[in-house]
């Protein structure tokens, strides 16, 4: 299987609920690394497995919609708790729906695989991958 590989960044604040989060229940900042790994069994005809221009394009947009917020005061995570490996599945789907519409240009149909992996350090990262079409 090939793969390609788009890195970004994102900063939010938010906090968690539950005694297993300890002070983390309190409203702190994280900063993320971000990995959107694109897989595919075959080259198109360009020899790539998908637009690395499009992808880093795309996984930016993504990021943007999340970027310097407070997702507790985001009605889409109401009642969530944001963790990593919840945010990671949350740019999972954003992702692959625009990989549905299109958006990743010709050949993005052959896309079988995507891995979203967010790193909150270099020592600690949570991912959610999951099949796509091709």
């Amino acid at each position: 299987m090939y793969s390609v590989c788009v890195r970004g960044h994102v900063m939010i604040a938010h906090s968690f609920r539950g005694e297993l989060f300890g002070p983390a229940q309190r409203l702190h900042g994280a900063t993320y690394v971000v990995d959107a790994e694109f897989r595919a069994r075959e080259l198109g005809p360009e020899g790539v497995v998908v637009d690395i221009g499009r992808a880093s394009q795309a996984l930016n947009v993504i990021l943007e919609e999340l970027n310097f917020k407070n997702l507790d005061d985001d009605p889409a995570f109401a009642n969530q708790n944001t963790t990593t490996e919840f945010l990671s599945r949350t740019v999972f789907d954003r992702m692959a729906a625009r990989i549905r519409a299109g958006e990743l240009g010709p050949g993005s149909e052959r896309l079988a695989v995507l891995r979203v992996t967010l790193h909150e350090s270099h020592v600690a990262w949570a991912a959610y991958e999951g099949v796509l079409g091709g």
